[in-house]
């Protein structure tokens, strides 16, 4: 399981997809239109989606024991 996984701040999240068309395992998604959540168990930590992320709202966080 990677170290990393990506957060995103659904506060500062407009909610544009672009997550969602760049994560290569389809961990990203936006929810109802209103902000994106991303299903840890499927990130795989490689960052990409907070790399594209327009609004700067998702950043790469160490994971947690789950």
């Amino acid at each position: 399981m990677a170290k990393r996984v990506a957060s995103v701040d659904k506060k500062r999240c407009v909610a544009c997809g672009v997550c969602e068309n760049t994560c290569p395992l389809a961990a990203a998604k936006v929810y109802h239109g209103c902000y994106a959540v991303i299903e840890e168990t499927v990130c795989v930590g490689c960052g990409k989606c907070a790399k594209s992320c327009p609004a700067g709202c998702i950043e790469m966080k160490e994971r947690t024991a789950m």
